[in-house]
């Protein structure tokens, strides 16, 4: 399953691409004031067919078709999908935008693609085991690189938060610990940084969807890292989790290393 998430996430990039090189990429507002572009709705058809033909008894929740309320019944395995993460970052044309998709299971992302178009580089994670690959000149995806998510270092913490979403609460929590590095990002490239060891830390104290987050939480796992809650209990993608909202909103979370963020939380105290 992994290789063929792998080719898909690809296809549905090289669309973005192709739209990505146009001047006026289709810009609009939804409803809850977040832009969209005709490169989310294009990757998304790109996903669902390939999905819908390769995986036909799984079913897809996917960001565009969920918003517009198409929303099929889901048990305990299905496929997360969001076709552009990153929508701002793709308007702002700074390249930190991914394709991701995910099969979760039991609540938990087992399986997962992260792919960035724009800087060539794609990030994958299944079975205990990540990696990572660019694409060569040809345009196909080169030798892969095994993953391993880091521990912190005396210096102090690495700390990747959002481009588009630091706020106050952030910086609160970040105030109980020795931060040496506070490094920026866009999309789910925070998750997939920390999975790399170029980044200890990443809390997102804010509203997320779980199409946001559960493929780069599959790498990030898969890499020997944890997503854990706000409260230090592990992340689960069942559905209903933040009382009032969306089925399918995120409580806020932390996603670390090989390490827990409390044991140096105390220490720092």
């Amino acid at each position: 399953m992994l290789d063929a998430l792998i080719r898909i996430a690809k296809s549905a990039g090289d669309v973005i691409l192709d739209l990505y090189a146009r001047q006026d990429v289709g810009v609009s507002l939804k409803g809850d004031g977040s832009p969209v572009t005709l490169a989310d709705a294009a990757a998304e058809a790109v996903i669902l067919r390939a999905l819908a033909e390769q995986f036909p008894d799984i079913p897809v929740i996917s960001e565009e078709a969920a918003e517009a309320g198409e929303l099929p019944d889901v048990g305990d395995r299905f496929f997360l999908v969001d076709p552009l993460d990153g929508t701002k970052e793709f308007i702002s044309r700074n390249g930190e935008f991914t394709v991701n998709i995910a099969l979760v299971e039991d609540g938990q992302p087992c399986v997962g693609v992260v792919y960035a178009p724009a800087l060539g580089v794609i990030y994958a994670g299944a079975g205990g085991a990540a990696r990572t690959s660019v694409l060569d000149a040809d345009g196909a995806f080169g030798p892969w690189t095994p993953l391993e998510a880091g521990r912190p270092s005396a210096a102090g913490l690495r700390v990747v938060a959002s481009r588009s979403h630091m706020g106050a609460e952030t910086a609160d929590y970040l105030a109980r610990f020795d931060v040496s590095d506070l490094l920026s990002a866009g999309s789910s490239l925070k998750l997939c940084k920390v999975a790399s060891g170029e980044a200890d830390l990443y809390p997102r104290l804010g509203r997320t969807m779980a199409w946001d987050i559960a493929a780069g939480d599959a790498v990030l796992r898969a890499a020997g890292g944890m997503v854990r809650c706000l409260e230090g209990q592990p992340f689960s993608y069942r559905l209903s989790r933040v009382p009032g909202d969306s089925a399918f909103a995120n409580p806020w979370f932390v996603a670390s290393g090989a390490f827990d963020p409390a044991s140096l939380e105390r220490a720092t105290a």
